[in-house]
């Protein structure tokens, strides 16, 4: 149809004076006006707002995504390390094992020491061993376990009046011992101790009898089976020293290579720190003090108490001789052997339920390295003679002798 024909499909509009019909020409006139071209950049604004706003939010979210990263590339975790307090052994100032103190009491097993008691068996496994004079001018030995075990301890022999005062200070430990006179069991009867004979039938289970031995020399036991007497005391005993791993600052190293006691010509004993083991190593007559497994007996610690003593009264054997006592109160001098090292001074006692207080001559508590201890406790009038090492030459050896 020609550009110049009217359409009929559009109405007429009269009142506005526009002619009803409009050619095609007129149209494209209209739809290509002004109004048209406003449209056209509406769009365009869109457009571009949209494109900008995805811009921006491109451009936002890597900013965000660059903070995000470099908060990561910064943002560190610290862990501190708690330390883990060491739990030690009441005994021997040694970390508990599993860092837990064993529920269980302290054991005390009465050990002879003639030379027929000979070889011993668990005295290394002790946490404490006790040295005590009896009549004759003999030793026996009192072996504390508590942290510590052994299978094998003994021979068991039969108790002495010095026991009172060294079981009196365990926190009511339990003591194996086979027999006594009257007065010695009455005295333990009274004392703060589980007292455990084997004599008396009801604890005579708990022995063993290794083959080798003989009658009297032939009663052992083990730790579990003393413990096992009593499962239910589940209270560890309260320590008898104090401890540091390294001596007084002022000590001279190898001051205290050896020490001499000559207790008895059957107990001349002679403790000599051995620096391969770090510990000392013990002697009667310089023969080495050999265990029934071969090992020598050995201590961390040496502390030799120069105590008190007197006969009683009482007949202790088939021989006459009557029961040594000891003073285990009061005061009195004291050498510590440690690392080498000895360290003279005092101890002091109040009571028999009290452990010493071990004092320096120069005032400073004695304290004693981690481990394992015997106590010597040596009649007064028995020469102390400690040896160094290397000494000025003036003197190698010093000796404490007490009056009798």
């Amino acid at each position: 149809m020609p550009d110049d024909q009217p359409t009929p499909s559009e109405p007429s509009d009269t009142a506005s004076g526009t002619p009803a019909v409009l050619s095609r020409k007129d149209l494209r006139q209209r739809h290509s006006g002004p109004s048209r071209t406003k449209w056209y950049v509406l769009a365009a604004v869109v457009v571009v707002l949209l494109v900008g706003g995805i811009m921006a939010a491109v451009l936002a979210g890597g900013a965000t995504t660059k903070k995000k990263a470099a908060a990561v590339a910064v943002t560190t975790t610290t862990t501190t390390a708690v330390p883990v307090a060491v739990t030690t052994c009441p005994l021997t100032g040694t970390p508990a094992p599993g860092n837990v103190v064993p529920a269980r009491p302290a054991v005390a097993i009465k050990i002879g020491n003639y030379t027929g008691d000979r070889p011993s068996d668990g005295l290394n496994q002790a946490d404490i061993v006790f040295e005590e004079p009896v009549e004759g001018s003999y030793t026996r030995l009192v072996a504390v376990f508590q942290c510590q075990e052994a299978a094998l301890v003994g021979d068991l022999r039969s108790a002495r009046e010095p026991d009172i005062a060294i079981l009196s200070q365990l926190s009511d430990p339990l003591f194996v011992h086979a027999g006594g006179i009257d007065p010695i069991l009455n005295l333990l009867s009274e004392a703060p101790i589980h007292d455990e004979n084997i004599l008396d039938g009801g604890t005579g289970s708990i022995t063993i009898n290794p083959s080798g031995r003989y009658a009297p020399y032939d009663d052992f036991t083990s730790t579990a089976k003393v413990w096992a007497l009593i499962p239910s005391d589940l209270t560890p005993p309260t320590p008898l020293f104090t401890y540091s791993p390294a001596p007084p600052a002022d000590s001279i190293a190898g001051s205290g290579v050896s020490v001499h006691i000559p207790f008895s010509s059957e107990a001349d004993v002679t403790w000599t720190w051995n620096p391969a083991t770090s510990n000392y190593l013990r002697a009667y007559s310089g023969v080495p003090d050999k265990l029934v497994d071969g090992t020598v007996s050995s201590a961390t610690n040496v502390v030799v108490m120069t105590v008190d003593t007197f006969t009683g009264p009482w007949v202790e054997n088939s021989e006459g001789a009557h029961e040594v006592m000891v003073t285990a109160t009061g005061t009195g001098p004291v050498v510590v052997l440690r690392d080498g090292v000895a360290i003279t001074g005092t101890w002091s006692r109040a009571s028999v339920t009290q452990p010493a207080t071990l004092t320096a001559t120069d005032g400073a508590p004695i304290t004693l390295q981690p481990g394992n201890t015997w106590e010597e406790l040596v009649p007064q009038g028995i020469p102390v003679t400690t040896t160094a090492a290397s000494a000025p030459a003036a003197s190698a050896t010093t000796t404490t002798t007490t009056k009798a």
